[in-house]
């Protein structure tokens, strides 16, 4: 039982099957340079309080750097008898330094242990995220500024609504993901809280300085209850439901590209390098990474789901459920990081066909709202012009025309209001320039909106 950190209470050795369900180190090994972190500022701060004695503490610190080569080339091997990363990095920390490598773990536990590396880790891929979130949102502004001239059918219940430019279109994500941003940002400052210090559960009997770790490891709060400290999952749950949020707009972009690249629609064309054939079709071009990236999304909202039921029977304080948690997480951060990342270089590539989706918004009376607004402007209540436009509307279908191909003394004749100045409203491209307010989808604020979000995205790149 020697071999055990926590073998002296034990006489039987820990059945091997049991090892093995029990181990995590084939999950936490990717914390190994946030634990060696956290131990070298642990042990600093023993260093400056007493605890240990200047020597000891450079000791342990210069081991620490061993260990942490040593894992960055592949030469300390990962076993099942030793757990999980803390006591892989305390064992091989001993082997090389002796019995002082024994005092590192003098005044904390691996409950604060493992929370002060979560927390360490989910900073850092949150600060990786916000940085492939904002170039996401470059890469819309870019292909807004170039499109915002191209007109597409903008619809609702899958239905040809009313024209808008495409590169309007293009900021809508560029909000979204805005939106997304501001949620990392905020759950990071729930993130960015030192849990180490609180111990097992209680805290501990040492003179220990927490601030002074704190601002080692670039905490800006000390967790100032010892029990919440060691079983927190909040920050998980809460960055896996950010997580979650990013996924699903992913999907819905990822929705749109592969109907817009479908032969029934045909209004773009995604770069070669991001799609793949059919292994019996010779003509097929199959958009399959957005039909990944979709596919990831449920992928995500499981992560979520898996960790909200695993915390929500647990009592105070830690419990070994907890090391559920992280499998779950790093899957989430994972796929949503490669999402945003393969996203960002798919895009550039994408190539519009102005002529298809001019023609679907000719063929879908998508100027009919603007007809309406002539007759309200012209003083005809809205109800009874919603009523006029909608029998004009049905006379052109049955004609099998458009709105602007239709005679005047026809559209006359359901509204004496009607006059030839009509059919500047019931182009295309008047219905765009018409909305010419703050949001609204003329090409005069579309370049505004791409203005902003230039100047914003280089404020924050900045920050």
């Amino acid at each position: 039982m020697s071999e055990k950190m926590w073998g002296g209470r034990f006489a039987a050795a820990t059945d091997s099957l049991v090892e093995a369900f029990t181990a995590s180190i084939q999950v936490d090994s990717r914390l190994c340079a946030e634990d060696i972190r956290g131990s070298q500022a642990h042990a600093r701060m023993l260093g400056k309080v007493g605890v240990l004695t200047a020597s000891e503490a450079e000791a342990i610190v210069a081991g620490l750097d061993q260990v942490r080569q040593e894992i960055a080339e592949n030469r300390l091997p990962f076993v099942d008898s030793l757990e999980d990363i803390h006591m892989h990095v305390e064992s091989r920390l001993t082997e090389i330094i002796g019995d002082v490598g024994k005092k590192l773990h003098t005044g904390r536990s691996r409950n604060d242990q493992v929370a002060t590396d979560l927390r360490l880790y989910t900073r850092s891929c949150l600060d990786d995220l916000l940085v492939s979130l904002r170039h996401l949102q470059t890469v819309f502004v870019d292909l807004a500024e170039r499109e915002v001239e191209t007109i597409l059918p903008g619809l609702t219940h899958m239905q040809v609504a009313q024209p808008v430019s495409f590169g309007h279109h293009c900021m809508a994500y560029v909000e979204m993901f805005q939106r997304d941003a501001q949620r990392l940002q905020d759950a990071r400052k729930r993130v960015n809280v030192l849990p180490l210090g609180a111990a097992a559960l209680a805290g501990t009997t040492f003179p220990i300085d927490r601030w002074d770790v704190a601002r080692q490891l670039g905490f800006e709060a000390v967790a100032e209850n010892s029990l919440d400290a060691v079983s927190d999952r909040d920050f998980v749950m809460e960055v896996l439901a950010d997580l979650t949020m990013i996924a699903v707009h992913l999907s819905r972009l990822a929705e749109e590209l592969i109907l817009w690249m479908s032969a029934p629609f045909g209004f773009i064309d995604l770069p070669d390098s991001f799609c793949t054939g059919s292994s019996i079709m010779p003509q097929k071009k199959n958009p399959d990474v957005a039909e990944i990236i979709r596919g990831k999304s449920g992928r995500v909202v499981g992560d979520l789901v898996a960790m909200l039921v695993l915390m929500k029977g647990q009592p105070l304080t830690y419990n070994r459920d907890n090391q559920e948690d992280k499998e779950t997480f790093f899957d989430a951060l994972d796929q949503v990081r490669t999402s945003v990342e393969i996203m960002g270089r798919m895009l550039p590539g994408l190539k519009t066909r102005p002529q298809v989706m001019r023609a679907q918004a000719e063929r879908g009376y998508a100027t009919a709202t603007d007809l309406a607004d002539y007759l309200v402007r012209k003083g005809l209540p809205f109800r009874d012009a919603h009523a006029v436009v909608g029998k004009a509307v049905r006379c052109a279908q049955e004609r099998d025309i458009g709105l602007e191909a239709m005679p005047l003394d026809d559209l006359q004749a359901l509204s004496p209001l009607i006059d030839q100045d009509v059919y500047q409203v019931l182009t295309l491209e008047g219905s765009l320039a018409a909305r010419n307010h703050l949001g609204g989808t003329a090409p005069e604020q579309v370049r505004a909106a791409i203005v902003r979000a230039r100047a914003r995205l280089a404020q924050e790149s900045s920050a």
